[in-house]
């Protein structure tokens, strides 16, 4: 059993909001298969930092505009 991550994403939303960008056109701008990016998208699967860095840039947006962590439990 895959244990989710706790990083949060918004690349659907960016997707979406970036002409309707297919998961297959992100994975190929990325360099990675669109099944990587469907685990990403489902918080299936946490990119390295070089894929979240490379995943902003495709959307033009910094960081955490495209990736959050939540703050700890207090």
């Amino acid at each position: 059993m895959v244990k989710p991550t706790r990083v949060t994403n918004s690349i659907r939303t960016l997707r979406f909001t970036n002409g309707e960008m297919t998961q297959a056109d992100l994975a190929d701008r990325v360099g990675v298969t669109r099944q990587t990016i469907i685990a990403i998208e489902q918080g299936k699967y946490s990119p390295t930092l070089e894929m979240a860095f490379r995943i902003g840039r495709v959307f033009g947006v910094p960081l955490d505009d495209a990736f959050q962590y939540p703050e700890a439990d207090r």
